[in-house]
Protein backbone atom coordinates (compact mmCIF):
# COMPACT_ATOMS: atom_id res chain seq x y z
CA UNK A 1 0.00 0.00 0.00
CA UNK A 2 1.46 3.33 -1.09
CA UNK A 3 -1.41 5.81 -1.20
CA UNK A 4 -3.83 6.68 1.61
CA UNK A 5 -6.91 8.72 0.75
CA UNK A 6 -8.91 10.46 3.45
CA UNK A 7 -12.44 11.76 3.54
CA UNK A 8 -12.67 14.96 5.60
CA UNK A 9 -16.04 15.39 7.34
CA UNK A 10 -16.45 12.89 10.16
CA UNK A 11 -12.99 11.42 9.53
CA UNK A 12 -10.31 14.12 9.77
CA UNK A 13 -12.53 17.02 10.82
CA UNK A 14 -15.66 17.24 12.97
CA UNK A 15 -17.52 19.53 15.29
CA UNK A 16 -16.49 19.06 18.91
CA UNK A 17 -19.75 17.79 20.38
CA UNK A 18 -18.82 19.19 23.78
CA UNK A 19 -19.04 22.67 22.23
CA UNK A 20 -22.36 22.00 20.48
CA UNK A 21 -25.77 22.65 21.97
CA UNK A 22 -28.44 19.95 21.60
CA UNK A 23 -30.23 22.35 19.25
CA UNK A 24 -27.19 22.53 16.96
CA UNK A 25 -26.81 18.76 16.86
CA UNK A 26 -30.51 18.35 16.08
CA UNK A 27 -30.31 21.01 13.39
CA UNK A 28 -27.78 18.93 11.45
CA UNK A 29 -29.28 15.51 12.09
CA UNK A 30 -30.04 15.20 8.37
CA UNK A 31 -26.30 14.92 7.66
CA UNK A 32 -26.24 11.50 9.30
CA UNK A 33 -28.83 10.02 6.93
CA UNK A 34 -27.58 7.13 4.75
CA UNK A 35 -27.80 9.47 1.76
CA UNK A 36 -27.36 13.21 1.97
CA UNK A 37 -30.46 15.26 1.10
CA UNK A 38 -30.37 16.48 -2.49
CA UNK A 39 -30.14 20.15 -1.49
CA UNK A 40 -27.00 19.48 0.57
CA UNK A 41 -25.52 17.25 -2.12
CA UNK A 42 -25.89 20.11 -4.60
CA UNK A 43 -24.22 22.45 -2.10
CA UNK A 44 -21.29 20.03 -1.89
CA UNK A 45 -21.29 19.76 -5.70
CA UNK A 46 -20.87 23.52 -5.95
CA UNK A 47 -24.10 24.02 -7.88
CA UNK A 48 -26.00 25.78 -5.10
CA UNK A 49 -24.95 28.60 -2.81
CA UNK A 50 -24.87 29.01 0.94
CA UNK A 51 -27.74 31.47 0.63
CA UNK A 52 -29.85 28.90 -1.26
CA UNK A 53 -29.09 26.21 1.31
CA UNK A 54 -29.96 28.60 4.13
CA UNK A 55 -33.31 29.36 2.54
CA UNK A 56 -34.02 25.64 2.05
CA UNK A 57 -33.24 24.81 5.68
CA UNK A 58 -35.38 27.74 6.82
CA UNK A 59 -38.28 26.34 4.81
CA UNK A 60 -37.71 22.83 6.18
CA UNK A 61 -37.48 23.85 9.81
CA UNK A 62 -39.72 26.91 9.96
CA UNK A 63 -36.88 28.87 11.53
CA UNK A 64 -36.00 32.41 10.40
CA UNK A 65 -33.42 32.70 7.63
CA UNK A 66 -31.19 34.76 9.94
CA UNK A 67 -31.20 31.98 12.56
CA UNK A 68 -30.34 29.33 9.99
CA UNK A 69 -27.53 31.47 8.58
CA UNK A 70 -26.03 31.91 12.06
CA UNK A 71 -26.21 28.17 12.77
CA UNK A 72 -24.55 27.32 9.45
CA UNK A 73 -21.75 29.79 10.16
CA UNK A 74 -21.28 28.26 13.60
CA UNK A 75 -21.15 24.79 12.04
CA UNK A 76 -18.18 25.92 9.96
CA UNK A 77 -16.44 27.71 12.81
CA UNK A 78 -16.70 24.71 15.17
CA UNK A 79 -14.90 22.36 12.78
CA UNK A 80 -11.59 21.12 14.15
CA UNK A 81 -9.25 18.19 13.55
CA UNK A 82 -10.22 14.81 14.99
CA UNK A 83 -7.17 14.28 17.19
CA UNK A 84 -6.56 10.53 16.61
CA UNK A 85 -6.87 11.01 12.86
CA UNK A 86 -4.66 14.09 12.91
CA UNK A 87 -1.92 12.08 14.66
CA UNK A 88 -2.38 9.20 12.22
CA UNK A 89 -1.99 11.50 9.21
CA UNK A 90 1.26 12.86 10.63
CA UNK A 91 2.64 9.39 11.31
CA UNK A 92 1.66 8.09 7.87
CA UNK A 93 3.36 11.07 6.24
CA UNK A 94 6.52 10.46 8.28
CA UNK A 95 6.46 6.79 7.24
CA UNK A 96 6.54 7.75 3.57
CA UNK A 97 2.96 7.20 2.47
CA UNK A 98 1.46 9.48 -0.16
CA UNK A 99 -1.62 11.16 1.28
CA UNK A 100 -4.67 12.50 -0.54
CA UNK A 101 -8.02 14.11 0.21
CA UNK A 102 -11.24 12.94 -1.49
CA UNK A 103 -14.17 14.76 0.02
CA UNK A 104 -17.67 16.03 -0.54
CA UNK A 105 -17.28 19.52 0.80
CA UNK A 106 -18.81 22.92 0.08
CA UNK A 107 -16.78 26.07 -0.59
CA UNK A 108 -17.29 27.64 2.85
CA UNK A 109 -16.29 24.48 4.67
CA UNK A 110 -13.22 23.60 2.59
CA UNK A 111 -11.85 27.15 2.72
CA UNK A 112 -12.02 26.96 6.51
CA UNK A 113 -10.48 23.48 6.79
CA UNK A 114 -7.52 24.31 4.55
CA UNK A 115 -6.28 26.70 7.23
CA UNK A 116 -5.34 23.88 9.60
CA UNK A 117 -1.68 22.72 9.53
CA UNK A 118 -2.64 19.05 9.07
CA UNK A 119 -4.12 19.91 5.67
CA UNK A 120 -0.67 20.88 4.45
CA UNK A 121 0.51 17.27 4.87
CA UNK A 122 -1.52 16.06 1.90
CA UNK A 123 0.06 15.48 -1.50
CA UNK A 124 -3.11 16.17 -3.44
CA UNK A 125 -6.85 16.70 -3.18
CA UNK A 126 -10.10 16.24 -5.05
CA UNK A 127 -12.91 18.26 -3.47
CA UNK A 128 -16.46 18.02 -4.77
CA UNK A 129 -17.32 21.73 -4.89
CA UNK A 130 -14.37 22.30 -7.21
CA UNK A 131 -15.15 19.31 -9.44
CA UNK A 132 -18.91 19.45 -9.90
CA UNK A 133 -19.18 15.77 -8.93
CA UNK A 134 -19.74 14.08 -5.58
CA UNK A 135 -19.16 10.72 -3.96
CA UNK A 136 -20.38 8.06 -4.57
CA UNK A 137 -20.40 9.00 -8.27
CA UNK A 138 -17.62 7.00 -10.00
CA UNK A 139 -16.26 10.05 -11.83
CA UNK A 140 -14.88 11.69 -8.70
CA UNK A 141 -12.81 8.59 -7.91
CA UNK A 142 -11.58 8.41 -11.51
CA UNK A 143 -10.43 12.01 -11.28
CA UNK A 144 -8.42 11.26 -8.15
CA UNK A 145 -6.76 8.23 -9.74
CA UNK A 146 -6.07 9.96 -13.05
CA UNK A 147 -4.91 13.31 -11.69
CA UNK A 148 -2.30 11.79 -9.42
CA UNK A 149 -1.48 8.60 -11.34
CA UNK A 150 -2.60 6.33 -8.51
CA UNK A 151 -2.73 2.55 -8.83
CA UNK A 152 -6.08 1.48 -7.31
CA UNK A 153 -4.52 -1.72 -5.94
CA UNK A 154 -1.99 0.39 -4.02
CA UNK A 155 -4.58 2.84 -2.71
CA UNK A 156 -6.58 2.73 0.53
CA UNK A 157 -9.64 4.96 0.90
CA UNK A 158 -10.93 5.92 4.38
CA UNK A 159 -14.51 7.18 4.61
CA UNK A 160 -17.38 7.09 7.11
CA UNK A 161 -20.12 6.20 4.60
CA UNK A 162 -20.50 2.62 3.32
CA UNK A 163 -21.82 3.79 -0.07
CA UNK A 164 -18.63 5.75 -0.68
CA UNK A 165 -16.45 2.78 0.25
CA UNK A 166 -18.47 0.53 -2.07
CA UNK A 167 -18.11 2.96 -4.98
CA UNK A 168 -14.33 3.02 -4.48
CA UNK A 169 -14.21 -0.78 -4.32
CA UNK A 170 -16.00 -0.99 -7.68
CA UNK A 171 -12.96 0.76 -9.17
CA UNK A 172 -10.48 -1.52 -7.42
CA UNK A 173 -9.66 0.84 -4.54
CA UNK A 174 -9.42 -0.79 -1.15
CA UNK A 175 -11.50 0.71 1.61
CA UNK A 176 -11.67 1.18 5.35
CA UNK A 177 -14.95 2.28 6.90
CA UNK A 178 -14.32 4.93 9.55
CA UNK A 179 -16.47 4.90 12.68
CA UNK A 180 -16.95 8.58 13.44
CA UNK A 181 -18.40 7.67 16.83
CA UNK A 182 -15.17 5.88 17.82
CA UNK A 183 -12.33 7.54 15.89
CA UNK A 184 -9.56 6.28 18.17
CA UNK A 185 -10.60 2.67 17.58
CA UNK A 186 -10.58 3.05 13.80
CA UNK A 187 -7.24 4.83 13.90
CA UNK A 188 -5.78 2.04 16.04
CA UNK A 189 -6.97 -0.47 13.46
CA UNK A 190 -5.36 1.53 10.67
CA UNK A 191 -2.13 1.83 12.63
CA UNK A 192 -1.91 -1.94 13.01
CA UNK A 193 -2.53 -2.32 9.31
CA UNK A 194 -0.28 0.43 7.98
CA UNK A 195 2.28 1.17 10.71
CA UNK A 196 3.06 -2.20 12.32
CA UNK A 197 6.62 -1.16 13.15
CA UNK A 198 5.40 1.80 15.19
CA UNK A 199 2.59 -0.15 16.86
CA UNK A 200 4.85 -3.07 17.61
Amino acid sequence: MKNIVFDLGGVLFARDKSKCTPELLEFFSFLRAPRMPLFWEEYDRGTSTLEEVTATISGMTGRPVETCAAVLRLAVDLQEPVKPTERLVGDLKAAGYRLYVLSNMSREFIDFLRRFPVYGLFDGEVVSCEEGVVKPEPEIYRRLLGRYGLDPAQTLFIDDRPANIAAAAALGIRGQLFDHSAPAATCDLLRRRLLPEIVG
